[in-house]
């Protein structure tokens, strides 16, 4: 009987150890995964500041080049605004295809992405 009772005890400990290093994979793991969310949501964030920089810039040359070709610069201003009121009618209104669906698809395929790529 003796046996027994040593025997469920040692069972019992390693029952308990891998029961602990589970939980700590498991910590391990979305450690992981939501570091890469994170990394990769301040590279998302770097990049569209970059972008919004470039075009405000190369609005700003379309302005004034679009300005000396008419011939009144503040033409070419409003003609470059309407342009991006333009671009942004279309983007809000295909904001679901455009913006919500692939960050969806990344987030998903980042959470449950179990293949070691990097």
């Amino acid at each position: 009987m003796e046996k027994a009772f040593t025997r469920a005890e040692e069972m019992a400990g390693t029952i308990r150890e891998y029961i602990n290093t589970r939980i700590e994979s498991v910590k391990l793991s979305t450690a992981e995964k939501a570091s890469k969310i994170a990394a990769n949501l301040l590279a998302g964030i770097f990049a569209v500041i970059v972008f919004i920089f470039f075009m405000i810039f190369t609005g700003i040359a379309l302005a004034l080049i679009l300005g000396n070709w008419i011939g009144q610069t503040w033409a070419g201003f409003g003609l470059i605004a309407l342009l991006y009121l333009v671009i942004g009618m279309v983007a809000w209104i295909a904001r679901g295809k455009l913006i919500r669906l692939p960050l969806m698809n990344a987030l998903i395929q980042q959470l449950f992405n179990d293949d070691e790529e990097d």
